[in-house]
Parts: structure tokens; sequence; C-alpha cells
């Protein structure tokens, strides 16, 4: 990062820099500028009493869970993330080991251990996998319209209901067997919905999809958390960079701020607080989540941000992906099941019901993974969820969450005694006020160029000068 108004700091002292927000993101900027001589005068600033932002873990269930990020996606040696995690010495050795790097995934998830239907029936595997092969082939050409200026569809989701219209027309089977193939794309549709952090498909571009690089390895996890990694971040630091409990209300660009401990020094930039504390700086790195700028965006920076700044900020999308963990007394599942698949019959990508959220908002959920055992009375299933029923499940309390997916257990599996999940556990991204939601995607409308105009920092000037005054 260059530094700009150098004539404002006092000699021998360096720029005074600011970064607004203690997930990954900022602690990474962190980090990295503390490295440098130049930037001693480092501070963190972040809304919540804890660091990490959506990598969050919690102890539960006699062990640790993962309420945010899980997996460490294509864990293999071009992935920053993995690099870090080797270092510190937070993996175990399958995930380390080179032949687990060099597995291809494609990027896709795998297929369930077993798959129960609405209907209280089991769902032939072969069937399953037959439309999971179906999808993610679908889901592989999409790259094809990388280059593409313009698309006719123009989203992901209509260019695989496009493709699926199509196949539907050539399958043979009965009339039932029809209904459930359907069912079970309608469900890799909801799998994707969680993958991709959006409540519909249909709100993703297809032209920018095929920019995502998916990177060698089977993915892994943090044996003793995610969380892991983010703390020895924080660990190298100097202690009296990271501030607590101090959310930004406003970023005042582009002044001439002064200090009273600081006679005679001007600073282009002052970040005010909630709670009414004042930051002067000379630089400052924006690290808060897209959600936040979102809601935020008419009274977090003054003067108001430039036109495509805001353009970018307003165009991408960002939703929202929970998490639902159930403990069980006992499991219902066999030994070695790690991932149940739920399949609503009535349910079809190519139809566009939109029942009411009350009613059905359980419909989105995509299933189960079985976290491995803490210790031998452990028996917990992890659920996903994306999109407008993901946060409506958010307004639900623990109680309704809970009597809602027991109701949804007893009746796939078909045993209406089965027994109660003694507890629950979620996540609630969306109505977490710092966060709003769960991680971004290229929306119709925009693309990859978007995320690069967000990124790009803001001059000295408000009209291109070379050195920046705040970083995104």
């Amino acid at each position: 990062m260059q530094s700009g108004g150098r004539q404002a700091e006092a000699p021998g002292r360096g720029p005074r820099v600011l970064v607004v927000g203690g997930g990954i993101a900022g602690l990474g900027a962190a980090q990295r500028l503390c490295r440098h001589p130049a930037f001693s005068h480092l501070r963190v600033l972040e809304a919540t009493a804890r660091a990490g932002g959506r990598i969050r873990s919690e102890h539960s269930f006699g062990g640790v869970v993962e309420v945010g990020a899980h997996w460490i996606h294509g864990p293999s040696q071009g992935n920053p993330v993995f690099q870090l995690a080797a270092k510190y010495g937070l993996l175990g050795e399958r995930a380390l080991s080179e032949e687990n790097q060099l597995i291809e995934t494609g990027g896709h998830v795998g297929l369930p251990s077993v798959s129960y239907a609405s209907s209280g029936v089991s769902v032939s595997l072969e069937l399953v996998a037959e439309m999971a092969s179906l999808f993610y082939s679908l889901i592989d050409r999409t790259r094809e319209f990388l280059q593409a200026t313009e698309t006719t569809p123009p989203s992901v989701g209509e260019y695989l209901k496009e493709k699926i219209r199509q196949h539907t027309a050539s399958w043979t089977e009965d009339e039932e067997t029809k209904k459930l193939k359907l069912a079970i794309l309608k469900n890799l549709f909801n799998v994707e919905c969680c993958v991709s952090g959006t409540h519909s498909m249909d709100l993703v571009a297809l032209a920018p999809f095929g920019e995502y690089t998916v990177l060698p390895g089977l993915d892994c996890t943090f044996p003793e958390g995610y969380q892991g990694l983010t703390d020895r971040i924080v660990a190298s630091l100097p202690k009296d960079v990271m501030v607590f409990d101090k959310p930004v209300k406003t970023i005042h660009w582009n002044g001439s701020f002064q200090e009273a401990s600081a006679p005679g020094e001007t600073f282009p930039v002052l970040v005010e607080c909630e709670d009414g504390d004042c930051f002067p700086a000379h630089h400052v790195v924006v690290t808060v989540p897209l959600g936040f700028f979102k809601k935020h965006l008419d009274t977090f920076f003054e003067p108001p941000l430039p036109t495509e700044k805001v353009e970018a900020i307003r165009k991408i999308g960002f939703g929202t992906n929970n998490k639902i963990f159930l403990e069980f007394e006992e499991p219902f599942w066999e030994p070695d099941c790690q991932h149940i698949q739920v399949v609503w019959e009535d349910t079809s990508p190519l139809e566009d019901a939109t029942p009411e959220l009350q009613d059905a908002w359980f419909k989105k959920l995509v299933g189960f993974w079985v976290l491995p055992p803490f210790h031998r009375a452990s028996h917990v299933l992890c659920g996903f969820i994306a999109g407008l029923e993901s946060e409506f499940m958010e307004t639900l309390s623990e109680e309704e969450v809970l009597r809602s997916l027991t109701q949804v257990l007893r009746r796939v599996t078909g045993n209406p005694w089965l027994p109660a999940p003694r507890s629950v556990l979620r996540s609630c991204w969306h109505s977490a006020p710092y966060t709003r939601g769960s991680y971004s995607y290229v929306a119709v409308g925009s693309s990859g160029d978007d995320m690069d105009r967000l990124a790009q920092p803001l001059p000295s000037d408000g009209k291109g000068a070379q050195e920046p005054l705040m970083e995104f």
C-alpha cells in the first residue's frame, strides 16, 4: 500500500493506518501491514467482542462446532488459507498429505450416504447419482460462457432449467419416477444455492459464473476449530493493535482533520464510531461484509462514495446461508453415514411455486451432514439452508425450529416415533447487525468487474490521484 498525505505525518512516526473490521480479511491486512516497518501506527477496529467475523467456532455438544466457515475448499498449495493453516500446525495428517492435496473434486458436493423422500421412503442412490451426474455436468458447462459479453438466458438457474427441460423430453420412465427425478434435481439446486450464497440460482449471472477457480484437494476441516486460524493471526499482532466493541458509524474521508494530541498535524480521514470516539488516520482499509455495506451505504461514508463504487455495491449479490445443528441421544443413522439427503417429492426446479415461508421454509433445507463424534455420547447432525427461507428461520424461536425439524425427520424416515433431538444450535447470519448475510455472488446485471471496482482504493483528491486514502 502506498502512503498519501505524508506532509501531514510527524517526522519518523510514519502514517496512521486503520483497518475497519476484524474478520479474516481485516486480520490478514493487519498482519501484512505489521510486517512493514513503515506502518507501525496501526489499529484494527472490530465492532464485536471477538475477532474472526464469519469464522466462528463454538464449544457445544461436548466439542467444537463451526457456526460459520466450515471447510477449507481445495486444500492444496495454491490455497492461502491452507498454507496458513499448515504453517500454524492446525490440520491433521490426512489433510496435509500429498495424496489429499491432489484429489480433484471439481468443486462439487459429494453424493449422500442415504436419501430420504418426503413420503417416508428411501430414494435409490443410483437414481440420485444419475441426477447428480446430469446436474454437475451442466454446472461444468457454464464455463463455456466465461468470455461471453451477453448470454441468453442471463442466469445460471435459467440455463440449468432450459437444459433440464430438454433432457426430460427423452426420459422414458413412468410419471412417478420422472417426478422423483425432478425432486432430486430441486434438492441439488438448493445445494448450489448454499454453495453460491444465494436465494435462487436465477439471481446468479451465467457469464461470470465460471470465473470461480476450483483448486485440487479434498475439502478438510480444522480438528480444533476454524477459529484457531484467526486466533493465531491475532496472536501474531502487537497487543495494542486490536480494538474490540468499537463499531464504526461513519468514515469521513478526503478531508482535513486534526487531533489535540498532534498539534499542527492534519489527517485526510476521520473514523467516527457509534460510541462517539473518533480516530484520525492517513489511510483506512475497509473490510466490512458487503451485507453491512448494503444496509448502511447512505450513512457509512461522508462524502458519499463515487457513483461507480456505489453501483458495484448495489449490483453484487449477497445472500444468507445458515446452519442448524441437532443433537440426539442416540443416532437414527447408520455408523458409516456421512450425509443425509432430504428430497421433497412435491418440488421441481421447473415449477416456480412460492408457498408461504411459515408453511414450507424447511423444504429449502438440503439435508444433514453427520459431525464426527466428539465423544461416545456425541450424535450431532448439521443441516444447511440458504436464501429467504434461511432468513425466515432466524425469526423463529429455537423451540419452533426444533419442533419443525423433528416433524420433518419423522416424516422422511417414516418413523413417527423418532425421538426428538435433545438440543439445537443455529447460526443467524442475516440478523447479525455487522454481517447481514453470509457471502457474495456475481448477480445478474453485474460482473467480476464490479468486484474489481469495489476493491479499488479511493484517491486522496477523489478524482483519480495515485496515493490512496481508503482500500477495500
